[in-house]
């Protein structure tokens, strides 16, 4: 065969810039190396729609963010996909940390998202009498969604529009050629075959940085892990809000802070682990202590018996331990070869307005 485009990866980012992409033609493909889609970072998250708050302004993290979560609002509510804009506190457990919330709060404004607001200890606790907190910035328009609902959207549509999706195929190899890329693939029955593809988008996740070696451009990614631990159910009411803390130096991480999922369900995480690199998912159950620990500052009704292993999923970083921020590369490295490296956290959110972003391109 021979493709017009050829998206490597489908998670929740190529599966939307499939979907931006297929316009009723043959000729666009989906490879993915797993037997399904969404398999990785893009399934094993907190499934936040963020509102854009952390990010340095003008960088492409705050504006996919702020671009990704209006189309995200406006496709889940046009096309019926379970979300909720539950809103968000950021909180402060004392004064310097409220100093901290206060430059998040001014990052925000910058940013453009001016629905924020600080919050006294008072109205935190008439907000959500449950927690403890010195303060806080009140975030209305984050929300939550069903990450796999998302992404099946995506697909169909992409599918809809003439697109094809092929499981089990893993990227070995990617030649310039005449006329665009040799691409040489290997299925799970150790089959190899190779096409060549006209343009190229790499949205391959964990494995981003490798296929963009393929072409001679050298990114290097670092594996970090987070792992989730689940609250017992009885306490599911306690709380109606996301809850975070004050995120952790050089945007390793947002901190061990409580989401909510559409059913009510409390969970706590993730934490950031640099890891090797190995697609390790199982939760380390030692971890619970720190959890529980992390947690209670907050939220005072919480038990240690409460906190339940629950799953982990693994950010594709840049930036190596100990670095400060970097942000998303999304770069034509070659002419119609576009490298996707580092879509981390907030790339759920970011996904569509990627995909738009690389429409403009081609068209």
């Amino acid at each position: 065969m021979d493709a017009d485009v050829t998206i490597i990866g489908a998670g929740v980012v190529g599966l939307a810039v499939a979907g931006a992409l297929a316009d009723g033609r043959s000729g666009i493909y989906i490879l993915e190396k797993n037997d399904s889609h969404g398999r990785g970072t893009s399934s094993r998250n907190s499934e936040v729609i963020h509102a854009g708050i952390y990010y340095p302004p003008g960088s492409l993290k705050a504006r996919f963010c702020i671009e990704g979560r209006e189309m995200l609002y406006e496709i889940c509510e046009r096309n019926n996909l379970p979300h909720r804009k539950t809103g968000k506190l950021l909180i402060a457990a004392s004064e310097k940390e409220m100093e901290k919330i206060g430059q998040l709060y001014r990052n925000a404004l910058r940013n453009g998202v001016k629905s924020v607001s600080l919050l006294e200890e008072k109205e935190v606790r008439e907000m959500e009498p449950n927690i403890k907190a010195f303060g806080a910035l009140h975030s209305p328009e984050t929300g939550i969604l069903n990450a796999h609902s998302l992404m099946d959207y995506f697909l169909h549509k992409a599918r809809e529009k003439g697109a094809e999706i092929v499981y089990r195929t893993l990227v070995i190899g990617v030649e310039i050629v005449s006329g665009g890329y040799r691409i040489t693939t290997v299925n799970a029955e150790g089959e190899y075959f190779a096409f060549t593809s006209e343009r190229v988008i790499n949205a391959a996740g964990l494995q981003s940085d490798v296929v963009a070696r393929m072409i001679g451009k050298q990114y290097l990614l670092h594996y970090c892990k987070g792992d989730y631990f689940s609250i017992d159910g009885a306490k599911r009411d306690m709380v109606r809000r996301l809850i975070y803390p004050v995120p952790e130096e050089n945007h390793v991480g947002l901190g061990v802070h409580l989401t909510l999922d559409l059913s009510g369900r409390m969970r706590l995480g993730p934490d950031a682990t640099y890891i090797e690199r190995v697609e390790d998912y199982r939760v380390d159950k030692g971890k619970a202590d720190m959890f529980y620990a992390s947690a209670v500052r907050f939220l005072p009704f919480l038990r240690r018996e409460d906190i339940i292993p629950d799953m982990s999923g693994i950010r594709p970083k840049l930036q190596a331990r100990g670095e400060g921020f970097r942000d998303f590369i999304v770069s034509e490295d070659m002419p119609g070869f576009i490298n996707l490296v580092g879509i981390e956290s907030p790339g759920l959110t970011a996904a569509p307005a990627i995909a738009r972003f690389i429409k403009n391109i081609f068209t």
